[in-house]
């Protein structure tokens, strides 16, 4: 037996009735033909999996630099693991998973070297000459930036994906969805990207906080959510092993994403949205935490702020980055000759500011610390 595009399409009738067919789709920007195994959907993800900058978030910061440990979270990793958990959300409420794979592998491509930090420096960098967000500097990356074909710029991705891409919002990011609908909510896929996002990065943070040390069970014994955990996996040591604390994390997960899954459910159901329509018309997110266990995030998420985010050893490297990156802004933009022969041409295209913007917001932690040395160290080779 074959499975082609048509038994593909057709399996999604099984999604529930506001999850986006891909057979449904709004279209690409430019006329392009469908693959004869693959969805629109699935194409796209594709697409966005092979790109340059999908690999290098490899060595883009999640919260410790690459070279600063072989097993902390990268960009990538965090990529991969909000891939995951989206996907599992998905099809437990019936969305579309291939549609959420998608989103969720290009939510970041956009972000720059050395975690928000560098995002933060570019940003105050590029004031005045259109700014910096790495969510809009992602759609850009898919649309415009990345030239992988003779007949289109960018990688002429389905309404529905940019969509996502343009809406992914958390806690700490706010969309500006100016061209695509900005009076609707993000469609289900969407939202369960940007909620997978959020869950992801509080679970891999902490774990990756205590495997650092930054991080100690003392200090987190006054968090109710702690509490939980420790009773749900009968863990009562004071010394925090690896394996004890790949079940803590564990178990975070699965009590996150099951209240995500049993919330949204019981939201959907009372909503009583019947279509895709429907659901973006509401005046709320349906794709959310129970009140109580919103309640336990808090002090957590307030706790990773305070005391990962803001520890020394981060805050250092933080002020590393800044200086690295505005230097390297500040030295194209006095001298752009010494920008490489492929990016000078640009220059006429853009604007000078925003040709570096886009230059140093590819580079990977590695490639700006290199970089950094080759301009203003006399003893490294330019």
């Amino acid at each position: 037996m074959i499975v082609d595009r048509n038994m593909l399409e057709s399996r999604e009738n099984a999604l529930a009735p506001y999850g986006i067919r891909s057979q449904n789709s709004k279209g690409r920007l430019y006329p392009d033909h469908e693959p004869d195994f693959r969805t629109a959907f699935q194409r796209d993800r594709d697409r966005i999996l092979h790109t340059t900058a999908f690999r290098r978030l490899e060595y883009k910061t999640q919260v410790f630099i690459n070279f600063e440990g072989d097993y902390y979270r990268t960009r990538l990793t965090h990529t991969l693991e909000v891939t995951q958990i989206g996907r599992t959300i998905a099809r437990a409420l019936g969305a579309n998973e291939d549609l959420v794979e998608a989103i969720c592998l290009a939510h970041d491509l956009g972000h720059p070297a050395f975690g928000h930090s560098g995002e933060a420096t570019l940003a105050r960098l590029m004031t005045g000459h259109g700014g910096f967000d790495h969510n809009k500097q992602s759609f850009r990356i898919v649309t415009e930036l990345e030239n992988r074909y003779p007949e289109y710029p960018g990688l002429n991705l389905t309404w529905e994906v940019l969509e996502g891409i343009v809406k992914h919002e958390t806690e700490y990011d706010v969309a500006d969805a100016q061209d695509f609908n900005p009076h609707l909510r993000g469609h289900l896929e969407a939202q369960i990207t940007n909620v997978a996002d959020e869950l992801a990065y509080t679970a891999h943070d902490l774990d990756d906080g205590l495997r650092s040390g930054m991080i100690t069970v003392e200090m987190l014994d006054g968090l109710e959510i702690w509490k939980e955990l420790t009773r749900k996996v009968g863990w009562k040591d004071k010394y925090l092993n690896d394996i004890s604390r790949h079940q803590l994390i564990r178990e975070l997960i699965g009590l996150e994403v099951s209240d995500l899954i049993n919330t949204t459910a019981k939201n959907l159901h009372d909503s009583g949205v019947q279509s895709v329509d429907e659901l973006q018309q509401l005046p709320y997110n349906v794709v959310s935490f129970s009140d109580n266990l919103k309640t336990l995030n808090q002090p957590l998420k307030a706790f990773l702020y305070a005391n990962l985010y803001k520890h020394y050893r981060v805050v250092r490297m933080q002020m590393k980055a800044e200086r690295i990156l505005t230097d390297l802004f500040n030295a194209y933009c006095s001298q752009p000759s010494i920008l490489p022969r492929h990016i000078q041409p640009i220059v006429d295209q853009r604007g000078l500011e925003r040709t570096i913007s886009d230059y140093i917001a590819g580079m990977t932690d590695r490639f700006a610390t290199d970089e950094h040395q080759r301009l203003f160290d006399p003893q490294v080779l330019p």
